[in-house]
């Protein structure tokens, strides 16, 4: 079985007891913001080895190095193969500043996005300007509403109801 199958099999449980799962997510976190920490230190260097490896050097266990292998994963320049992810796999962390920032608005993980290292990766400005696209992409617009005495929208010169309208 995948480390990632594990790995999700005991994060998303619906079995588990709610005080260990809350435990293992504030637990997760903390590791995830050291490692993002250091991450961003030179986020123009890609840190890679094998899954084994990347856990020791960031002292977790393999499973939740897999967790954090996972919730990265998208915001890679080149992503892991993670459905065949093993302890062996050698795996890559080359980040796309950009996406990566924008993935973490979007998970409204603040812990992450605010975190003082990406000062030095980031301006402030490119900053809130990736947070307001990352948060206008997921704003929905509605269309104006036709209603049935309206001109109809194909432009026939009918109104909406004798037209397009027709049930």
């Amino acid at each position: 079985m995948s480390l990632i199958k594990q790995w999700r099999d005991i994060a998303y449980s619906d079995t588990a007891d709610k005080g260990e799962l809350k435990k293992l997510w504030a637990d997760y976190f903390e590791y995830e913001k050291g490692v993002y920490k250091e991450i961003l230190k030179k986020p123009g260097k890609a840190i890679s080895g094998t899954v084994k490896e990347l856990a020791e050097r960031f002292e977790l266990n393999i499973l939740t190095m897999a967790g954090i292998l996972d919730g990265m994963n998208d915001s890679l320049k080149k992503p892991n193969p993670l459905d065949e992810l093993t302890e062996d796999t050698k795996v890559s962390m080359g980040i796309d500043k950009e996406k990566l920032y924008k993935n973490m608005v979007a998970a409204g993980a603040d812990w992450l996005y605010e975190l003082p290292e990406w000062e030095d990766v980031l301006d402030e400005e490119r900053r809130k300007e990736l947070y307001r696209e990352q948060k206008l992409s997921a704003t929905v617009v509605k269309g104006e509403k036709t209603y049935p005495n309206d001109p109809c929208t194909c432009a026939s010169g009918k109104k909406y109801k004798k037209c397009c309208g027709r049930n």
